[in-house]
C-alpha cells in the first residue's frame, strides 16, 4: 500500500451546492480511502467504495448515507489518488462535496505530486471474467412514469438508451480504457478516446499530459435549469465546458476539440477506484455514466470467479 507523506490541503466550492468546502487528506497506514465529514461530529468514516455509493443520478459519484453522512462528486478526486499510487488516505472534508476546482482532476495530482508519495504498491484486481453494465438494465428498474419521462426527453434529444460499461480480461497487468460519446450536438457528435494505465511514470505521464485537465460539460441551458433546483451553482465557465443551445459550440473555449470524451476517462478511472484496487482489465465504456460504471463493478464482485486479487 501507499500514502502521502504529509497531509495536503485543499479548498474550493461544491459544484452542485457552490458552498465553500475544505478537505485534508491526511496519510494513513489503513489500506483504503475512507471520508470523515468533520463538520458531522460523531459519524463513522466513509468508504470509498463502490458497494458504498449511494447516488449517481446527479451526473456524479456519491458514497455514503443519502440522508446523513455523505460525499458527493469523488470521481475527479479518486482518479488523481489512483494515478499517483494512493490507496491509503483518511479525507477529512467539511461538507457534502468534493472541491470541483477547475473541473478536472490535474490540480489534485499537481497537489499530491508535491506532497511527495510513498513507494509502495497498490492490490491488484484482475477481471477473469467478461461482465456488462447495460443502461436498459437500469431503466427497468425505475417507475414506470419515470421511464416514460426519460423515453420522451431522450426522444426529443435525440439519444438512445443503448449505453454499456464491460469489463474483460486483458494481460492482467494494465487497465486499458476505451470510451465512446455519441451525442447529437454537433460540437461532441461520435468521439473515442483510449488509453492504458499500467502502473509505469510513461503512463501517467501520458494521464496527465494528454487526460487530467479535461474538464467537465454541459448544456448551458441545463446548467441554468439545476440551478433554480438548487444544483450547478459552483458551475462557472472555468471549472465547466457550456455549450451553447444549438450544440454546435462553446460559450468558452475547449483545450482539445475532444476534451468531453477525455473527461469520460477520468471519470471511469475513478469510479474503477472505488473497487479498493487497481483493476487490470480491459474497459470499454460506450455511452457510459457513473451509474453504469459502479454496475459493472457490483457484477464484478458478484462471483469471485470473475477476477482474481494479487497483493504485491
Amino acid at each position: 500500500m501507499s500514502t502521502l507523506k504529509k497531509q495536503v490541503k485543499i479548498s474550493g466550492v461544491g459544484i452542485h451546492s457552490g458552498a465553500p468546502v475544505n478537505l485534508v487528506v491526511k496519510p494513513s497506514k489503513e489500506r483504503g480511502i475512507f471520508f470523515k465529514r468533520v463538520d458531522m461530529p460523531g459519524t463513522d468514516l466513509i468508504a470509498a467504495m463502490y458497494d458504498n455509493v449511494g447516488e449517481t443520478k446527479m451526473r456524479n459519484t456519491t458514497v455514503g448515507q443519502m440522508d446523513g453522512a455523505h460525499v458527493q462528486t469523488i470521481e475527479h478526486l479518486m482518479a488523481a489518488l489512483f494515478m499517483v499510487g494512493i490507496d491509503s488516505a483518511i479525507i477529512e472534508i467539511d461538507g457534502p462535496e468534493t472541491p470541483i476546482l477547475d473541473g478536472s482532476a490535474a490540480q489534485f495530482i499537481d497537489a499530491f505530486r508535491a506532497a511527495g508519495v510513498g513507494k509502495g504498491k497498490m492490490k491488484r484486481i484482475v477481471v477473469k471474467r467478461t461482465v456488462i453494465a447495460h443502461a436498459r438494465e437500469m431503466l427497468r428498474e425505475l417507475p414506470m412514469f419515470v421511464r416514460f419521462k426519460l423515453w420522451v426527453f431522450n426522444t426529443v434529444a435525440g439519444r438512445k438508451s443503448n449505453g454499456f460499461v464491460k469489463l474483460s480480461p486483458n494481460d492482467g497487468k494494465s487497465l486499458d480504457v476505451k470510451a465512446t460519446l455519441v451525442y447529437p450536438e454537433k460540437i461532441i457528435g461520435n468521439q473515442s478516446y483510449s488509453y492504458s494505465f499500467d502502473g509505469t511514470d510513461k503512463s501517467v505521464d501520458d494521464f496527465v499530459e494528454n487526460i487530467a485537465r479535461a474538464r467537465t460539460f454541459g448544456k448551458y441551458s441545463e446548467w441554468e435549469y439545476l440551478k433554480k433546483r438548487g444544483m450547478g451553482r459552483g458551475a462557472n465557465e472555468s471549472n465547466v465546458i457550456a455549450l451553447n443551445d444549438a450544440g454546435d459550440g462553446t460559450l468558452n473555449k475547449t483545450i482539445w476539440p475532444d476534451e468531453f470524451v477525455r473527461h469520460k476517462i477520468i471519470d471511469a478511472i475513478g469510479d474503477m477506484f472505488t473497487s479498493g484496487a487497481f483493476v487490470c482489465g480491459g474497459l470499454e465504456s460506450y455511452k457510459g455514466s457513473h451509474a453504469l460504471n459502479n454496475l459493472v463493478l457490483k457484477k464484478l464482485f458478484s462471483n469471485p470467479e470473475n477476477y482474481d486479487i494479487v497483493e504485491e
